[in-house]
């Protein structure tokens, strides 16, 4: 399955208050959306399942669910637009795979220009000094 497209039998969405600015019309209308996500009961493949198990997030409870809230917007239906947007940026952060990195070593002139640099910076601090009576 792609993680591009997640069935909508696999979330589900709740309407909260949403909090913060917006006067009178954030007390009264539920305009936040939780969104909740139960990871092992989901469509995603085992490998996805297991990658998202795995990612660090405090959005990703223990017990494998994901809830993330949204309430950006003052519309219901924006937030859901939202709530569902975050989701597959999680799961595409979730089962992306970092590109191993190839060691190398640095080269002869960027060693150079790190001791000269070094040898500026020591240059510098020693004029900071108080003179000597010798000189």
């Amino acid at each position: 399955m792609s993680s591009s497209k997640i069935p909508a039998n696999d979330f589900e969405y709740s309407a909260i208050r949403a909090s913060g600015p917006g006067g009178q019309h954030v007390n009264k209308v539920e305009t936040a959306i939780q969104l909740r996500f139960d990871i092992m009961a989901s469509s995603l493949s085992a490998h996805e399942k297991q990658s998202l198990l795995n990612y660090k997030d405090q959005r990703i409870s223990k017990d494998g669910i994901v809830r993330i809230k949204a309430q950006r917007y003052r519309s219901q239906e924006k937030n859901k637009q939202d709530a569902l947007e975050r989701l597959h940026e999680l799961l595409e952060r979730a089962t992306s795979s970092q590109k191993k990195r190839i060691a190398t070593r640095p080269s002869r002139a960027s060693k150079e220009k790190r001791l000269q640099e070094k040898k500026k910076a020591g240059d510098k601090k020693q004029l900071r000094g108080k003179p000597s009576i010798n000189d």
